[in-house]
């Protein structure tokens, strides 16, 4: 069955000088996939009865219109999106195709300005039939409650600033929260990283955080990793534990407590001195 703002792979029917017609079934009819949309030498190539993948979507006059240009996201992706117009009916996207995706003034959080950037997430509004986006994107995540372990590995996207840290949706399909004080490298909104499952909470909350927290080895790749730039700096850095953590994480990729832990596990094994702003080899 065909589905609307995403690729499918529909049948040719026949070729015109306009385009190539693909077959949508019974609900959609003939489906033009115009001249301008089809990769180039598709055209000359089709055959009736071949399979094309296209994106399905509405043009600028509401026709079902097929195109094998690639767009920003999909129906069911979240993505970041610049607002290129706002007119009284919400604000348009531009998400790569020729029509540009609305957002209604009911699916927006504030009032979204031109030239600004929005996390959104997309849709087939059942009542319109018409793809559509969302800024209130945390009413799209899954409510049931989540099963991860502590440690387990996901996909973040980092999804809004808070005061208390960044919220983020965890593998497309639940909110969790990075805290400030557990974050040691810079983030945006819309930025996939892989992150790791903190706990969750008894009230079905997740905490996550960037790094692994995995005891002893990972203290232990990390003093490694310390002994290793010690000696491509001729055994001495100027770093310390009074350093920010910015500048501990941009040397190491760790947070600033870990850095301590293996330094300071250097120093019992007498590899490493520790100096007032400085640490080196012994």
């Amino acid at each position: 069955m065909l589905k609307l703002g995403t690729y499918n792979h529909l049948k040719v029917i026949r070729v015109v000088e306009i385009g190539i017609y693909l077959d949508g079934g019974e609900y959609w009819g003939d489906i033009l996939l115009p001249n301008a949309s089809a990769a180039r030498g598709v055209k000359e190539k089709a055959r009736e009865g071949d399979s094309l993948e296209v994106f399905i979507y509405f043009d600028s006059e509401d026709r079902v219109i097929a195109t094998m240009e690639r767009p920003l996201a999909v129906v069911g992706d979240f993505a970041v999106l610049k607002v290129v117009g706002v007119t009284p009916v919400g604000a348009f996207l531009e998400w790569g195709l020729r029509k540009d995706l609305l957002v209604p003034f009911r699916e927006q959080r504030d009032r979204m300005v031109v030239g600004e950037e929005y996390l959104v997430y997309l849709y087939v509004d059942k009542t319109t039939d018409r793809i559509v986006a969302s800024a209130k994107w945390a009413k799209f995540l899954d409510r049931d409650p989540a099963c991860y372990r502590e440690g387990d590995a996901v996909e973040l996207i980092i999804a809004q600033r808070t005061d208390l840290g960044y919220r983020v949706i965890v593998d497309n399909a639940h909110e969790a929260l990075i805290y400030h004080n557990e974050i040691f490298q810079p983030l945006r909104v819309g930025e996939r990283v892989t992150g790791y499952i903190k706990c969750t909470r008894e009230d079905g909350k997740i905490d996550c955080v960037l790094q692994r927290n995995d005891g002893y080895q990972q203290i232990d790749r990390l003093a490694r990793g310390i002994v290793e730039k010690l000696e491509q700096n001729g055994g001495r850095l100027k770093i310390s534990d009074k350093s920010a953590p910015e500048e501990i994480y941009a040397l190491f990729g760790c947070s600033k407590k870990n850095y301590k832990k293996a330094v300071g596990m250097l120093f019992r094994q007498h590899v490493v001195d520790i100096l007032e702003n400085a640490i080196k080899l012994v």
